[in-house]
């Protein structure tokens, strides 16, 4: 059995640094430790912060309610109103937001302010996108998917500035530029897309294309784990995507000679490590 580990499956730097601050707030003590929205999309992560006292935020409404402790911001950002909550409150706070999307935020505020309708290539749930959104002024369109793309149609005269999520399929964005640069309008295109989103993407499509199972691991909230999977399931029809090793129901056919994994940037290396493990000692 030949197993094919990527090299950048697990925590991306962003991710790292997020829950790295966490864990060195709580080891500090002192004042009750909250994160506005999980800290990064990972159950186990979350939990294991949980489990030392640090409660999870879900909305501004829940952040009007603090009187005290300190809050920190999730590694996907916010928009400009939380800010402004939290300095008005007189509310403790420390910036966790990954440096790459914390750009976004600039470019966006920048290219807003001057005019420009911002589209934004990426999911219109994900708290990233959302976050993004909250820093821009005037117009502001997501664009999912080329048949978005293709209905959208700008203001007479509008000019466009189009950024990405960080985590959003890189080949998916492409398309999206040649559709919307096909219509002629003023537009900046600023691929947004981290450089760790687009290795991981472009290892893990390479792996899946070479194995006979592929196993992508990572939160069923994160985006670019979904993104992994799409991708891998494109190449290997045999893949799975789970949360944690109980998750796995790998099918032992005698035609399986080799397993690729990989995982989503949220996810920490002794799952992995476990899943690995697993794999070499079933098959």
């Amino acid at each position: 059995m030949e197993i094919k580990l990527a090299k950048t499956a697990g925590f991306c730097f962003g991710v790292r640094r997020a829950v790295d601050t966490v864990y060195d707030q709580v080891s500090k003590g002192g004042s009750p430790i909250y994160t506005y929205g999980p800290i990064v999309h990972n159950e186990q992560v979350v939990q294991d912060l949980e489990a030392r006292g640090v409660q999870v935020l879900k909305d501004q409404k829940e952040l009007a309610e603090l009187a005290k402790g300190t809050v920190i911001i999730r590694a996907h950002g916010v928009g400009r109103a939380v800010y402004e909550q939290l300095e008005q409150g007189g509310i403790s706070y420390v910036d966790a937001t990954c440096p790459f999307v914390k750009k976004i935020h600039r470019i966006v505020e920048r290219e807003s302010g001057n005019g420009r309708q911002i589209l934004i290539a990426g999911n219109p749930s994900h708290p990233e996108v959302e976050g993004i959104r909250g820093w821009c002024q005037g117009e502001v369109r997501v664009l999912e998917s080329p048949e978005e793309a293709e209905k959208f149609i700008a203001s007479p005269g509008k000019k466009l500035c189009l950024v990405a999520q960080t985590t959003f399929n890189y080949n998916k964005f492409k398309e999206l530029v040649e559709i919307i640069s096909k219509k002629g309008y003023d537009i900046i295109v600023l691929n947004t897309i981290c450089n760790a989103t687009e290795e991981r993407q472009t290892e893990a499509k390479r792996i899946a294309s070479e194995v006979d199972a592929m196993i992508v691991i990572g939160g069923k909230n994160s985006s670019n784990t979904q993104k992994l999977f799409e991708i891998c399931k494109k190449e290997c029809e045999n893949t799975y995507y789970i949360q944690k090793l109980v998750d796995l129901d790998l099918k032992t056919a005698s035609s399986i000679r080799s397993v690729g994994i990989t995982a989503g940037a949220s996810t920490p290396n002794k799952i992995i490590e476990e899943v690995q493990k697993h794999v070499r000692n079933q098959l």
